[in-house]
């Protein structure tokens, strides 16, 4: 049997083709939605992300999203990741094609640091509480992601409403099972621009493609 790789070794596709090709896919096998045009960009993205049609059906845009993420990307806002996997996995070239700003340092994670896992130890509760809160300066006006911890989501909340913390996009996508629905349906009541997927699904993966189609927004008139 020949190997399947000889098929493309003889008609070769870029990664750039590959990737138009999974896009133009996903537009002609898509079931009708309620998505916006802007909106669709960042729901096809995460389809992409995940082979995944029936997302369709959970992902929610607070009306403001979308503008909110433009303006926030193009002024360099920082962005706050709770996880070091989005922060390893966000483009760094696709940030700076927004703004020139952009730099390794403007995105943070500190659910590592020394002083955050201490506090975790003293108070048995989760690392990803304290570093939220250790982050709240730079999340007035910037940017949150979420795609592992619930709890992190519900101490944003928490922050946004007893201290008037007001960052200007919320990507709320932790998974699992505890807590986790919960933390969003708070987030859509908070009164804060916001990204989120209903349910138990989320992911790192899915929090760093939807950064990523914003970005391709954001360059975009």
């Amino acid at each position: 049997m020949k190997p399947l790789i000889h098929e493309l070794l003889a008609n070769p596709l870029s990664g750039e083709q590959i990737e138009a090709r999974s896009m133009a896919t996903i537009d002609r096998e898509a079931p009708p939605h309620p998505f916006t045009p802007e909106q669709w960009p960042v729901v096809r993205r995460m389809v992409h992300t995940t082979a995944d049609f029936s997302l369709l059906e959970h992902v929610r845009f607070s009306p403001d999203a979308i503008e909110a993420a433009r303006g926030a990307l193009r002024g360099g806002a920082p962005i706050y990741a709770d996880s070091n996997m989005i922060r390893a996995g966000l483009s760094m070239a696709r940030l700076q094609r927004v703004c020139p700003d952009y730099r390794p340092e403007s995105i943070l994670c500190h659910v590592a640091d020394g002083d955050v896992a201490a506090e975790a130890r003293q108070t048995s509760l989760p690392r990803s509480l304290f570093a939220v809160r250790k982050a709240a300066d730079k999340l007035q006006g910037g940017i949150a992601v979420f795609g592992n911890a619930p709890v992190a989501l519900l101490e944003l909340n928490r922050l946004i409403q007893e201290t008037g913390l007001r960052p200007a996009l919320v990507i709320g996508m932790p998974v699992g099972f505890v807590h986790v629905v919960e933390s969003k349906q708070e987030l859509m009541g908070m009164g804060v621009p916001y990204i989120t997927l209903e349910g138990r699904r989320g992911g790192s993966p899915l929090a760093v493609s939807v950064i990523h189609a914003l970005c391709g927004l954001a360059v975009t008139e």
